[in-house]
């Protein structure tokens, strides 16, 4: 019953949702992160408005990492013609702190999203019921 009160409530708040603030981001998708102990990263795709079109999870990976491909990441923004996108995962070991891997895979999809005229407009990293936005870090110009 909890599991399709949070489902029915996803779709809802997907509908309404417009992104101003990485809180946005946290208020819309952190509740499915609790108890998490995988990471798991979603992106949340973007009208030109903000307004949220849709949240695809991408990939759940192992305890501390996960592997995916940019063509992946960047087909679902492709095709339903969003123009910007936000990337959110989570750190199951609680530690709030964008590692490495996390920024250079940030740096990446900010390289060729621009080749298809899409804007990654933050990565949010969800630990302990909080979150970092990388873009406030000054790793998203």
């Amino acid at each position: 019953m909890l599991e399709l009160a949070k489902r029915i409530s996803a779709i809802y708040k997907n509908t309404k949702a417009i992104i101003k603030t990485p809180k946005d981001v946290f208020d819309l998708l952190g509740y499915s992160y609790l108890n998490e102990k995988q990471e798991i990263l979603k992106t949340v795709l973007l009208n030109k408005k903000n307004a949220v079109i849709s949240v695809v999870t991408n990939a759940m990976g192992e305890n501390d990492n996960i592997r995916i491909s940019l063509k992946e990441i960047l087909t679902h923004p492709i095709r339903q013609m969003a123009n910007s996108i936000i990337l959110v995962h989570n750190h199951p070991s609680g530690t709030l702190m964008a590692s490495k891997q996390d920024i250079n895979f940030t740096k990446e999809i900010l390289e060729k999203s621009k080749i298809f005229n899409i804007n990654l407009l933050d990565h949010i990293i969800i630990a302990n019921n909080n979150y970092i936005s990388l873009k406030q870090e000054g790793y998203i110009k």
